[in-house]
């Protein structure tokens, strides 16, 4: 099982110095991958979850890619109607290149309204959206001579370069367990990639998944690669609240090392760790703790 590290790019621990401390630190204690996540604005009545700042998710892995030289390079998720896939194609394939093909995208369709009509996405449209920005991104990554029709974006007689490194392009992961999500998992993800479920949940998507993948003669389903937040505690310590409900991995490192198994029987091969903290010292805190305390046991 490998194992990512979420690098705080919202909420309170969102700070320069942290997010390039996190990334090395990752990279240093033998993690596989960094992640951050996106929204472009912050609607008023979700700062008390999100913050209010969130640093460009691609901007970022790029300040992490200078900073490393292993680890993979994560969105969890890119929210794919947001931005024009023409302008998007080009970032992932720049980051690609620029990293050394290290990039996973990790997509999703958003969640907040508010958000998406300030960004003049109609939120009923996001999934087709996402649907076609997607394909057409995917056609910009890998033909010679690129051409695009359809409901929201087109082209054609292009030049689109640098081709990402990974072939045909980096791994698309499909966050959400939606119906859409799981269709969409299994049309074109390299893994499905949801937060915090259970491993009842967890089982009953990949069964979905993979009827979805038999009734498209897909011989080989995605991985299953969930994130999960996660705090390893120390003895007598108290657990610090998820900020989002589900399946959180909290516990000293026994009760962790027993979630991960559960998580591994339902298939789990990459899994996104959020470490729950209060500050810089205790994400570094936690990290080290699962290096150390948790991992070895799961080699």
């Amino acid at each position: 099982m490998k194992f990512g590290v979420w690098v705080p790019n919202c909420r309170h621990l969102a700070t320069p110095e942290i997010i390039r401390t996190t990334a090395v630190r990752a990279e240093q204690l033998g993690y596989d991958s960094v992640w951050v996540s996106d929204h472009v604005v912050v609607p008023r009545a979700n700062i008390g979850y999100l913050g209010e700042g969130v640093f460009d998710p691609l901007m970022t892995l790029g300040v992490a890619a200078g900073a490393t030289r292993r680890v993979r390079l994560g969105t969890t998720v890119l929210i794919v109607p947001y931005r024009n896939p023409v302008v998007t194609a080009k970032m992932v394939s720049t980051l690609d290149a620029l990293s050394g093909g290290r990039v996973i995208l990790g997509i999703g369709v958003g969640w907040m309204a508010a958000e998406s009509a300030m960004l003049g996405v109609p939120f009923a449209e996001r999934g087709a959206m996402t649907d076609e920005y997607l394909a057409a991104m995917r056609e910009l990554w890998t033909s010679p001579d690129p051409s695009f029709t359809g409901t929201y974006t087109r082209f054609r007689e292009l030049t689109f370069e640098p081709k990402p490194v990974q072939k045909p392009h980096p791994p698309i992961w499909v966050g959400g367990d939606s119906r859409a999500a799981l269709r969409r998992a299994a049309e074109i993800g390299a893994a499905w990639h949801p937060i915090n479920r259970s491993p009842e949940q967890l089982r009953a998507g990949t069964a979905e998944i993979a009827r979805l993948c038999q009734a498209r003669a897909r011989s080989i389903p995605p991985a299953l690669s969930p994130r999960h937040d996660v705090c390893v505690l120390g003895p007598g310590q108290p657990a610090r609240p998820s900020a989002r409900p589900g399946h959180a991995l909290v516990g000293e490192p026994p009760v962790v090392i027993d979630r991960l198994r559960e998580l591994a029987d339902c298939g789990a091969e990459h899994v996104v760790l959020e470490f729950l903290a209060a500050d810089g010292r205790e994400l570094d805190a936690q990290m080290i703790a699962f290096a150390e305390r948790v991992r070895p046991a799961l080699v």
